[in-house]
């Protein structure tokens, strides 16, 4: 009875989760520039001159949560692996940064090279401008950069890639991957301008091996088609980033999703790769075996590296049987901390649950208000079981019991396909009811995760200092593997804006370091949060990762000013 009282409140409108369609906000009345929505242009042109401010003034001054951007060094031989940070008047990144807008050294594109990405791509460049100022921003990301890609390319094959990046190595011209551009660090941009390699049109699926459990695909399909394409065999992929995600640049940042409490992360995922590295050589890291003691793990040095030591050709993906049978339970709570103790209680009971995710109260109004929806606005777990229908079912009996052991209330769950399907939409789009909520902002987007046992306390300091801030934020945890998120609404034109979200999202990253967490769980480092990797990591650990840099990229071209502090040197 309480659950179809829920699920009616759930379902009492159709309204749409975008923002697009929203006409008011509830909480402040920002104002931000209205998107491009440029058709793809395959075709090379003129471009408009690439100097131009592409940004407010004021932004290149502003306080926001740090970007990185290229500084020339005293010494190139220890400090530095290319002349493409020679250049003065760069603006300063790294630790300690709160740059806002990244602003790297900007060199025009030679002639030559031009010549010979059209020889290599044909029509499939474009130096259009909107077209590569759209590449040059990604959709989701308040990050920045003063400078767009000169040049967007999109290559058909993997020889193509090779030739364009021994190209570009030659002349010494940064280059960029572009994936589904959904990342949120500023993976994507490209402070020293160059070359940007958009891998969309190489989507094709090369094989499946159904009795072996795994699927050969090019970069550039998103793990949602693929899911579409192995469900009529009963196998899917069980990554579950954002919408429109691609299989390349989830490698790159080695990310997860909510499913990663059972499955594990990319890196488990991932039987092997082909990588073209910085000369233009292609390199295979591993062969199709399931394990495998041969030399070097190549392929998780890649996996997580953002483009920084290749760009990736092809992915081999370990696959999953779709379960037989699953339930989706949720549960409100009165604080925040008793939703996250029973999510600790849980995993702690040796429950292999699929899912569990908490929500605060300001994610559950943001999916009332984005959706017309009437759920209970208090901290909310969901859980996800596989498995048998006994066995699912046991495993929600269990974990009812343990809900109501901590104040835990109103637990119903769901076995309809449609109803299962429905609440994992409102779950995987939480970052848009944000949007909806708060129309006209961005959202500077936290990734912390610490030990589980750790997570509570995290989670509740947190929270208080969130609650006392003037702007409006939100909690979203995977809270089955101690990693969480909040989502900090604030407009980037207003400087108290910039400095509060930076402020909050420094507070919850330097505690989650102090228990021995990390800055970030599963977004990836990019500009954003280079300046915390030497206090997580230490400087031995990044003067490590410059030399494997250096030796792979020795001009310093693959995805420049990311991962790696322009400070550490050797």
């Amino acid at each position: 009875m309480a659950f179809s009282c829920w699920l009616s409140r759930l379902r009492s409108s159709s309204k749409s989760f975008f923002y697009s369609n929203l006409q008011t906000s509830h909480f402040h009345n920002l104002k931000t520039p209205k998107p491009h929505t440029t058709t793809p242009i395959f075709h090379s042109h003129t471009s408009k001159n690439p100097s131009l401010a592409l940004l407010p003034a004021a932004l290149a001054v502003s306080l926001s949560a740090g970007s990185l951007a290229l500084q020339s060094q005293s010494n190139p031989s220890f400090c530095d692996a290319s002349n493409l940070d020679s250049a003065r008047g760069v603006s300063i990144g790294g630790k300690g940064s709160t740059e806002f807008v990244v602003k790297g050294s900007h060199k025009e594109l030679p002639q030559e090279l031009i010549d010979e990405l059209k020889a290599i791509c044909q029509d499939n460049m474009t130096m259009d401008y909107d077209e590569r100022y759209i590449h040059g921003k990604p959709q989701n990301s308040f990050h920045k950069a003063f400078n767009i890609p000169d040049v967007v390319v999109f290559p058909r094959s993997e020889d193509e890639v090779s030739k364009i990046v021994k190209s570009c190595d030659t002349h010494k011209v940064p280059i960029v991957p572009y994936g589904g551009a959904t990342s949120l660090e500023g993976h994507t941009l490209s402070p020293n301008g160059g070359v940007c390699i958009d891998m969309s049109m190489m989507n094709s699926i090369k094989a499946l091996h159904i009795e072996d459990m795994d699927v050969v695909v090019e970069p550039g399909i998103g793990w949602m088609e693929l899911n579409e394409y192995l469900e009529p065999y009963g196998l899917f992929f069980p990554l579950d980033p954002g919408p429109g995600a691609t299989i390349g640049g989830m490698c790159a940042t080695r990310c997860s999703g909510s499913l990663a409490v059972r499955y594990g992360t990319m890196r488990d995922n991932v039987i092997s790769l082909k990588v073209v590295i910085a000369n233009g050589d292609i390199v295979k890291t591993a062969s199709r075996a399931r394990k495998s003691a041969a030399g070097y793990d190549l392929t998780r040095l890649v996996i997580g590296s953002e483009g920084t030591l290749g760009v990736i050709t092809e992915v081999t993906l370990r696959l999953q049987k779709i379960p037989q049978h699953s339930v989706v339970a949720m549960c409100n709570f009165p604080s925040i901390k008793d939703a996250a103790d029973v999510a600790i209680a849980t995993m702690m009971s040796g429950i292999q649950a699929s899912r569990v995710e908490l929500l605060d109260e300001v994610q559950v109004k943001a999916i009332n208000i984005a959706n017309g929806k009437d759920l209970p606005e208090i901290p909310t777990l969901m859980f996800e079981f596989i498995g048998t229908e006994a066995y699912a079912r046991e495993q929600t009996q269990i974990v009812q019991k343990i809900a109501a052991e901590h104040n835990g209330s109103d637990f119903v769950f769901a076995e309809d396909p449609e109803a299962k399907k429905e609440l994992w939409k409102i779950r995987k789009e939480a970052l848009w009811a944000c949007f909806a909520m708060v129309p006209n902002c961005e959202a500077m987007c936290t990734d912390v995760c610490v030990p589980l046992s750790h997570l509570a306390e995290l989670i509740a300091r947190s929270k208080q200092e969130l609650d006392a801030s003037p702007l409006v934020c939100t909690v979203i945890a995977h809270a089955g593997d101690g990693n969480f998120h909040s989502n900090i609404l604030f407009d980037p034109n207003i400087e108290e804006h910039r400095r509060e979200a930076d402020r909050l999202n420094k507070f919850m990253v330097l505690t989650a370091l102090s228990m021995e967490g990390t800055c970030t769980g599963e977004h990836g480092v990019g500009t954003g949060k280079v300046k915390y990797l030497e206090k997580e990591l230490g400087v031995e650990a990044l003067r490590t990762m410059k030399r494997i840099k250096a030796t792979l990229d020795p001009n310093n071209i693959m995805n420049p000013g990311k991962v790696i502090p322009p400070h550490v040197c050797f």
